[in-house]
């Protein structure tokens, strides 16, 4: 037997899809004895299409070639079977059956019914509010879900699993129940219902499985991924819902990679949508019917395109900071850009995480569950002062009108009424302050290394995105068109 070094030559294996067939593409560094014993190889043809040799993936072919090549050259599989890479940035393709449907259908739109947490004396409460409307008012009236507090004037339940579901029943059809972002629910059988309320429930409808999302509360994934993998998972039960759920259990790789090409070719969801809807078909696969043995590595996944986030300059950061006088928006958005801050983040800021004594903010439970400290800006801190003394917060930092947390929503309100008053022509987001302070950090000449701690980047590649667009060094360079 010829054993062959390190250096050899080696003669690569790729698959190759031709007209509905299987075959092997063959392809090797210039070497003329390799060339010459492909030609001679009575089970290899040259492809004019495709420009190299190939033969039929068979593990036949596959031995044939190692033995041909024994002593001469390597013969490498490791691309053989590797999952291949869409690309739907290079055009989706027009499939003759039109666009994936979507397999949801919502209900007609109906009144909302808000649940926000209310202390009434030493008793903890769950205040149920809602535009006035006699049919829901009666409903609850004559209900057993709540009880009507005379002095507080509204109706109220108690903190228990059992009384949610009641209050879903007698609503059910009447009215969509919507959650305060301080109220915390933790039983997942409420959560699943307040998910798949506003879905139209025909024959057939799979819901998700309590089993699924029981486990990833129990691994401790935030409510935020079990919202989105509940979706998901729901969206491919519902697609293939004439079949029936024992025979979706059944899959193989092959089912699930047709759903999500299906997807990619349509072209109406983006990298990140189809992604998600992979990992939260594999957990469900693998971690709750354990089915390790379904090999779910060739699962396709979209390429990613590498998009640059948009950087605001320094200019424009100060037009829209300067553009509101509300003294709470001004405080918001300075803290948005000053501390490099998520939306998320910010609304989650309590009193006590400003530690002006030592110029830093504390950030609590920030993506992926990470605690950090950022910056505290001198001239912020004294905003902030400012703004203390006018409203006097009790608990969050910002609060709405009423008390308790700021929402998302009115974050981005604010933001989108200073971006239009001060006249920057850029379509940005409240995040795109967060890329602009990390930008602009770089371009003082801060350490990436430093600039990821305070961003709460676990790897320094996301935090190297950044060097791609920062304007730092590239003042030197001369254009050679400015030098003819």
């Amino acid at each position: 037997m010829h054993h062959l070094s390190a250096s050899a030559p080696v003669l690569f294996l790729n698959s190759l899809e031709h007209e509905g067939k299987q075959f092997i593409r063959i392809w090797h560094k210039h070497h003329p004895a390799i060339s010459k014993r492909l030609k001679e190889s009575a089970f290899v043809k040259f492809s004019k299409t495709y420009k190299c040799y190939v033969t039929h993936k068979t593990p036949q072919a596959i031995e044939q070639l190692h033995q041909s090549f024994q002593g001469l050259a390597l013969v490498d599989t490791r691309y053989l079977n590797r999952p291949k890479r869409l690309r739907p940035a290079f055009g989706a393709v027009v499939r003759g059956r039109g666009e994936q449907s979507e397999p949801l259908q919502k209900q007609p739109e109906l009144p909302v019914v808000r649940l926000q947490p209310l202390l009434c004396g030493d008793r903890e409460l769950i205040q149920v509010s809602f535009q006035y409307s006699e049919v829901i008012y009666r409903r609850l009236q004559v209900g057993r879900s709540c009880e009507w507090l005379a002095e507080a004037k509204c109706f109220a339940l108690g903190t228990r699993a059992a009384e949610m579901h009641k209050l879903l029943d007698e609503l059910q059809g009447l009215a969509v129940v919507w959650l305060c972002s301080t109220l915390k629910v933790s039983d997942m059988s409420v959560m699943r219902r307040l998910w798949e309320q506003t879905y139209w429930k025909g024959a057939g409808y799979i819901t998700c499985p309590m089993p699924y999302l029981e486990k990833l509360q129990l691994l401790n994934y935030s409510m935020s991924t079990i919202r989105t993998y509940h979706s998901l998972l729901l969206r491919f039960f519902n697609g293939h819902r004439v079949q029936g759920l024992d025979v979706i259990n059944a899959f193989a790789s092959e089912e699930i990679n047709q759903y999500h090409r299906q997807m990619v070719q349509c072209g109406s969801y983006s990298y990140s949508f189809v992604n998600q809807s992979i990992n939260a078909i594999k957990f469900y696969f693998q971690r709750v019917l354990g089915r390790h043995t379904l090999d779910l590595s060739q699962v396709e996944r979209p390429e990613k395109p590498d998009r640059l986030p948009t950087v605001l300059s320094k200019q424009e950061v100060q037009k829209i900071l300067s553009s509101t006088d509300n003294l709470k928006h001004r405080c918001l958005l300075q803290l948005l850009y000053a501390g490099g801050l998520r939306i998320g983040e910010i609304i989650n800021l309590k009193v006590t995480d400003v530690q002006s004594g030592r110029n830093l903010l504390l950030i609590r439970g920030g993506k992926g569950k990470k605690d950090r400290t950022t910056l505290l800006s001198r001239k912020l801190l004294e905003s902030l002062r400012a703004y203390y003394k006018a409203y006097r917060p009790k608990l969050w930092l910002f609060e709405g009108q009423t008390g308790g947390q700021y929402s998302v929503e009115s974050t981005r309100n604010v933001f989108r009424a200073a971006l239009k008053k001060s006249g920057v022509q850029v379509k940005a987001t409240p995040h795109t302050l967060r890329h602009s302070f990390a930008t602009h950090l770089l371009e003082q000449g801060t350490n990436l290394r430093y600039i990821q701690s305070l961003l709460g980047h676990r790897s320094s590649k996301t935090t190297e995105v950044y060097t791609h667009i920062t304007s730092h060094g590239m003042e030197s360079i001369v254009s050679p068109l400015d030098n003819l």
